[in-house]
């Protein structure tokens, strides 16, 4: 059984967590950190230094501003961490780099499992397409109350695209300024935002003569509350060290 403290425990995917977790015979949560108010069936505390129950690791889905504290316990505490927040500056990625020394920490963008395994494919789709000159677009939607954009999600496709072409790819957000033809180069990254549409990515393989088109539609955060956990299970007692969710796709393959 892995022992879980759920870190943002009465935000909206706290509780998503909580209810996967209600029907998994493989993990529980022990207890949570949340400086708001809720209804759990177990013990949250406003602090994760106040906490005193035992645990395997932390699921942490709350707010940039308070990560490095949890680090900084996390690590008193030698427990692993799940780093779902996003928004972190380089000073705190510098921060999840020195105190992966100490103690495991997994961290991704997306902690979707289909979002993962896409990134893993798009390796070996841009080698292909992209060495045959094929133009690359990547296209995101999501709903009129998403705050950023161009998504988390759709920069972590896009590094995923240039890191399998050594780097060569220039990220365009905009050519309303440009009257000029599209580059072999530039890939290209576009943001619709809109009514209650579910998060989409879209990504663009674009030839002669043929288009070659991938999709993944989020239609519920479970996905991401199904990925932490597989991502929680996987990282309980493992070495100190920086992982992502392509570690556990890959533990799940063996």
């Amino acid at each position: 059984m892995t022992r879980i403290i759920m870190n943002g425990a009465n935000g909206r995917m706290g509780k998503v967590i909580a209810g996967l977790l209600s029907a998994d015979p493989e993990a529980e949560i022990v207890a949570g950190v949340d400086i708001a108010p809720g209804d759990t069936a177990f013990p949250v505390y406003p602090d994760l230094a106040e906490v005193k129950e035992e645990a395997d690791v932390i699921i942490d889905f709350s707010n940039a501003g308070i990560v490095d504290h949890l680090l900084e316990v996390a690590a008193e505490k030698k427990l692993p961490v799940v780093l779902c927040t996003t928004g972190l500056s380089e000073e705190q990625l510098a921060n999840v780099r020195k105190k992966s020394a100490e103690i495991p920490i997994l961290r991704s963008a997306n902690m979707s499992l289909g979002i993962n395994t896409l990134t893993s494919l798009l390796g070996g789709a841009t080698k292909v397409f992209g060495g045959a000159g094929y133009d690359i677009e990547i296209v995101e939607r999501h709903h009129n109350q998403k705050l950023d954009a161009p998504s988390g999600t759709a920069i972590m496709l896009a590094d995923a695209i240039n890191d399998a072409a050594g780097g060569t790819y220039e990220y365009i957000y905009d050519r309303s300024q440009r009257r000029e033809k599209r580059d072999s180069k530039e890939l290209g990254i576009s943001a619709v935002r809109g009514g209650t549409i579910p998060g989409t990515h879209e990504i663009i393989f674009a030839g002669p003569d043929e288009v070659i088109e991938i999709r993944h539609v989020a239609y519920s955060r479970s996905i991401f509350g199904n990925g932490a956990i597989s991502a929680a299970k996987y990282l309980a007692g493992r070495e100190p060290g920086l992982y992502d969710m392509n570690d556990v796709i890959a533990a799940m393959q063996n």
